[in-house]
């Protein structure tokens, strides 16, 4: 009877691939969903590994499966409502992983393709700390090579669902969809709704058998003598790791298996990315010590293959972590849901018996899945996100997640009482501890920011946006004084309590299920703080006070930074409103002298148009009273910081030049006027200082007059210049006037808006016929407008032109009387 079943899969296989490929996607579905209904669990076995591949991709991301993460309502209607039916908690997927799992099969996950950090580990043959991979490693028959996990099939799906937000990258299609409104992200939160929820209990699994639900998972020997960083009796992590009983064989726990599965595979797929100097910091010095001794024990007696070598292992540490903003959305999904879920505990009992009788495990899940599951790792991947995300506006989604980590009381089931003064909401004293026990998520990341915020633009309103931002969130009401207080306790003068019981208290994620062997209660405030700063950042961190001189130095920095901001903003602002009002009709005919000597007073900002800059300012004028709020500036320290404020006017109306000195050479930039410029704080009015006569060719000028004017000029000037230099050289009437039609004066006292040598502004240029205002079209249209007006009055052309000609002369006599260097034909 072995051979019809064993061959019955493969059959199906083969049918349900060319199914793939001959009918359309809802059939499919439906055609899945008959053969979960009607097949046995033994026939559906062999299919399951190709369904969940043939659904969220190949591991390697050469499948793409459904493509969950472009799938959107909005594009592919039908498609998107039948995948998200099928792949609902109670959809016929889930249904065939509790068919599969309740007749205990087991189906392999290569160790290669988890993060970094576990699979290094794991190929070292040293236990990685999550109770998730306790009992489930295992060798193939053949060697040490080809490391497996032993997963059942609910761990194999929920394992293959969230890492395919990490293997599926190169889809050309996830750059022109919303994530949050992609099917995948759909998924995400109903599966934590469901085996996470803020009401009610976990629903249980849907049972093919008449008389009882489908059993949790049994723990499994291992496969291999497996080491731990537990194995001896003087180890800190003993308790938490060595022959650690998975939660599933507790009864009592029974209810929530499925709930810290999807929690701790979310997290060790979507936060478990840091490299290996990240990972020894993360250890204390006798865990380390423990390490180093299994390794060289190792290295001696290997039963199969040689150890790793140091470098090995340091390269498989040393994974190239990108996170893309999808996959932040997503990790700011679990944050917010994991706020709701653990706030949604319902109040301890008066009587400490009764609450150790009353408490479900679903409560005291609650209890401790934020310290226990999430704080370390998403703390690592906050400092990863801050340190290697590039400097631009996508820094945003990072920001938005790490503010809703930093505020739990927004997502409490009690609401603010309403109040008809738009007043900020004032942070309860009852999060304190949540503030003190993630202390550096509050004070070391936002000095990250502080120094991210210093080397952006803040002219552009989504930076400024983000400024405000922070700004904001640290302004509300008690929460700067609750950080002074943890910083406080934090400082305060050890007494009694040995450094290396820090890490005995504050290792929350070691040591597989929260119920198991749980710390004591811990009434030291002082003690806490410090736990949780040193297992974070190891026992020689050297922690920077956020209200200290050196941050508040920093915020001074960004202060001044925002003013100067500010002052560009109104600048640009400026200079965009009177480019409007000059743009009529005829101002394309239209040159004046600052077109002619070719100063430049825009930037790429202009662009941004009126709107965005006026939100600029009010981000950056709300961020400034916030940080004066947070930091308790002084009016006279803004006031200082104004007179500091290198974008303010100067007498004559316009910007000062960048930071510079001035040498034979002419001007040379100081290092900060070199920040200056790069920052776009200050720049040089550029001019055009050479020969007027080879400046480029303007737009309002025709560019082969231009040229051919230029060639008259030039054969007139060379055939005539000794003529035109004893002319000018003559003191009378005659010599003024040539002086005043063939010189430039004013060519040689321009004042110097950039830093150029000096022999070039001190070169004087003899006298010379200029005739490129011929090629102007203002001068242009201005002639044949006098020409056509002179033939209503019936006068000819040559006519006309000794008219003009006999107009302008009187007009050069007057002039030179009174003002000989103006140039006309010049301006």
């Amino acid at each position: 009877m072995a051979g019809p079943h064993l061959q019955q899969p493969s059959f199906l296989l083969a049918t349900l691939k060319a199914d793939c490929v001959n009918k359309p996607f809802a059939q499919r579905c439906r055609d899945l969903e008959t053969v979960i209904e009607e097949l046995p669990a033994k026939e559906l076995h062999g299919i399951f590994p190709w369904l969940v591949e043939s659904i969220f991709g190949s591991l390697d991301g050469i499948i793409v499966g459904w493509n969950l993460r472009c799938l959107q309502g909005r594009t592919n209607p039908n498609e998107y409502s039948v995948a998200l039916d099928f792949l609902d908690p109670s959809g016929p997927m889930m249904k065939l992983v509790y068919k599969l799992q309740a007749e205990e099969y087991r189906y392999d996950f290569p160790v290669s393709y988890l993060p970094g950090p576990v699979k290094a580990s794991i190929q070292e043959q040293v236990l990685p700390e999550c109770s998730l991979y306790h009992n489930k490693v295992q060798f193939p028959s053949s060697g040490g090579l080809g490391l497996n996990l032993a997963l059942n099939p609910f761990e194999y799906y929920m394992f293959y669902f969230a890492i395919s937000l990490i293997t599926q990258k190169n889809s050309p299609a996830t750059h022109h969809v919303s994530p949050s409104n992609s099917a995948y992200f759909i998924l995400v939160d109903t599966y934590l709704k469901c085996f996470l929820p803020t009401e009610g209990s976990v629903l249980p699994p849907p049972s093919s058998n008449p008389g009882g639900a489908i059993p949790s998972p049994t723990p499994r020997s291992p496969a291999v003598p497996f080491s731990s960083y537990g194995m001896h009796h003087t180890s800190l992590l003993k308790r938490h790791i060595a022959h650690q009983p998975s939660v599933n064989a507790d009864p009592a726990s029974q209810e929530i298996w499925r709930s810290e599965t999807l929690l701790q595979i979310f997290v060790e797929m979507w936060l478990h990315h840091y490299s290996l100097e990240m990972y020894q910091k993360m250890q204390s010095p006798h865990v380390k010590l423990e390490v180093l001794h299994y390794r060289l024990s190792i290295s001696s007696k290997h039963h199969g293959s040689p150890a790793q070598s140091s470098y090995q292992a340091l390269h498989a540490y040393q994974e190239s972590f990108k996170p893309t903003e999808e996959h932040v959305l997503v990790v700011r999904l679990l944050v917010k849901h994991l706020h709701a879920f653990s706030n949604s505990l319902k109040p301890e009992p008066l009587s400490p018996s009764a609450h150790s009788h009353t408490a479900s495990p679903l409560e005291e899940f609650k209890r401790v899945v934020i310290p226990r599951f999430v704080q370390e790792k998403l703390y690592i991947f906050l400092q990863h996100c801050f340190g290697h995300w590039p400097l631009d506006a996508s820094f945003r989604a990072v920001l938005e997640m790490w503010l809703s980590y930093l505020q739990p009381w927004r997502y409490a089931p009690e609401k603010p009482p309403q109040s008809t003064e738009p007043l900020p909401r004032s942070v309860s004293e009852k999060w304190a501890a949540f503030i003190q026990e993630n202390l550096l998520m509050y004070t070391k990341l936002f000095v990250g920011f502080l120094n991210r915020a210093l080397r952006t633009d803040l002219v552009s309103p989504k930076n400024a946006l983000m400024v405000f931002r922070v700004a904001k969130v640290f302004a509300q009401p008690n929460l700067a004084e609750m950080i002074l207080k943890g910083e406080q306790l934090f400082l305060e003068p050890e007494l009694v309590i040995p450094h290396r019981q820090h890490r005995l208290f504050m290792s929350p994620t070691l040591g597989g299920s929260f119920l198991s062997s749980r710390s004591p209660a811990v009434t030291d405030a002082s003690f806490k703080v410090k736990s949780h700063v040193y297992s974070l950042e190891g026992q020689d961190f050297q922690y920077k006070q956020m209200f200290g001189t050196e941050v508040r130095n920093l915020v001074l920095k960004l202060a001044q930074l925002i003013c100067q901001a500010q002052q560009t903003a109104k600048s640009i602002s400026d200079h965009s409103a009177e480019t409007m009002a000059s743009q009529s009709f005829f101002s394309w005919f239209r040159f004046t002298p600052s077109d002619m000597n070719g100063s430049y007073t825009g930037n790429d900002l202009d662009e941004i148009g009126q709107d965005s800059i006026k939100k600029t300012d009010e981000y950056l004028e709300k961020a400034l009273e916030y940080l004066c709020q947070i930091f308790k500036l002084s009016e006279a320290q803004l006031t200082q910081m104004m007179m500091k404020c290198g974008t303010a006017q100067d007498e004559n109306g316009k910007k000062q030049l960048p930071d510079c000195i001035a040498s034979e050479n002419g001007l040379i930039l100081t290092p900060l006027g070199r920040y200056q410029i790069i920052n776009g704080l200050r720049r040089f009015e550029l001019q055009y200082q050479g020969d007027t006569e080879l400046q480029p060719i303007r737009s309002y000028e025709n560019a082969a007059l231009v040229r051919l004017l230029f060639r008259l000029s030039s054969a007139l000037n060379e055939r005539f210049a000794d003529q035109m230099e004893v002319l000018c050289s003559r003191d009378d009437f005659v010599g003024r006037l040539c002086r005043y039609h063939l010189t430039n004066p004013q060519l040689i006292q321009k004042i110097r808006y950039s830093p150029v040598v000096r022999d070039r502004t001190s070169q004087n240029w003899g006298p010379r016929i200029s005739l490129r205002f011929l090629a102007s079209y203002r001068t242009l249209i201005s002639l044949l407008l006098i020409y056509f007006l002179a033939s209503w009055f019936h006068i000819g052309p040559v006519g006309c032109t000794f008219i003009i000609l006999t107009g302008y002369f009187l007009y050069a006599v007057i002039m030179t009387f009174f003002f000989e260097g103006w140039k006309p034909h010049e301006h």
